[in-house]
């Protein structure tokens, strides 16, 4: 297959708004990086200006969202922004934020997804790194209700297929999905599709302090009825989110990847792991191709 050069921003982009879980004020701004560099996040508001690298080996445990940390600087809930850079190719660039969590915007990738996209792009000579999927992988969940496959694809990309259902009593419908991830359908078929969460869950989230200033229009909030005070923006918009966070979460490998991922009611957890082994895998293979080169 034939590798793509890697990208950067052309030029710095702002964006201003308060973290959904921690409910700071903070401006997050993505900055051009030079090829090779990856993408980094930079806590600009912590002594030092330390920085954390987004790879899953600076992944920490965390319940429903995917966070990351090197020594004392964290960053929450990076999945949205990650989603975007990775949906759209951009594959070194530096994420300055001046607090502990990106904002939340709506939710979902699309304001930052418009933001890279105004900032513009620059294509750079090296070429960008692969991992291939040879052989299926398998990742379940705690209690066996959630399932994620990587498995060998005959194209040349990634393709993502989800399947949600969570029963004949939730108010989220049963949907599926299956899309070849490209800038292009990351766009027109992901980056909209906003986050969400049931309506008995807010009360237990913001008794631990998470999202105490979230409101029906910042995300959406499922009643036995369906949405609150919200429309949605396509009838499918929950599995399209949910595949939007496997873009993001799987960016962490640090390399583009060939392969068909298949999930069931699969999470940040899961996700977690498959790229933990995807990763280990990968560099036991570029291992081994230096000790044969040697």
């Amino acid at each position: 297959m034939t590798l793509r050069p890697q990208r950067t921003i052309a030029r710095t982009a702002d964006i201003a708004g308060v973290g959904l879980f921690t409910g700071a004020d903070v401006t997050l701004r993505f900055l051009p990086a030079q090829e090779g560099h990856g993408i980094v996040f930079r806590r600009v508001d912590l002594a030092g200006r330390p920085e954390v690298p987004a790879t899953i080996d600076h992944a920490i445990e965390r319940s429903r969202r995917t966070a990351l940390a090197c020594g004392h600087a964290v960053v929450e809930m990076t999945e949205h922004v990650l989603a975007a850079l990775a949906g759209l190719r951009v594959d070194n660039c530096v994420v300055e934020l001046d607090a502990p969590e990106p904002p939340g915007c709506d939710g979902s990738s699309l304001v930052f997804a418009d933001a890279l996209m105004n900032a513009g792009f620059v294509r750079q000579t090296a070429t960008r790194d692969v991992y291939t999927v040879e052989e299926e992988e398998i990742v379940l969940g705690d209690d066996a209700d959630a399932e994620l496959f990587a498995q060998p694809s005959e194209g040349d990309g990634l393709t993502i297929h989800y399947r949600l259902d969570y029963g004949p009593r939730s108010p989220i419908a049963p949907q599926a999905l299956s899309i070849e991830i490209t800038p292009h359908t990351f766009l027109e078929e992901l980056a909209f599709a906003r986050t969400f969460v049931l309506e008995s869950e807010i009360a237990e989230l913001k008794a631990r302090g998470y999202g105490r200033h979230v409101t029906p229009k910042d995300l959406l909030i499922f009643s036995s009825v369906g949405a609150i005070e919200n429309k949605l923006r396509s009838l499918d918009e929950c599995v399209r989110h949910k595949i939007l966070d496997c873009v993001g979460d799987f960016a962490l490998l640090g390399c583009d990847l060939r392969g068909h991922l298949s999930a069931y009611r699969s999470g940040h957890s899961q996700n977690r792991e498959m790229v933990r082994r995807l990763y280990d895998a990968a560099h036991a293979v570029s291992h081994q191709e230096r000790t044969h080169a040697a």
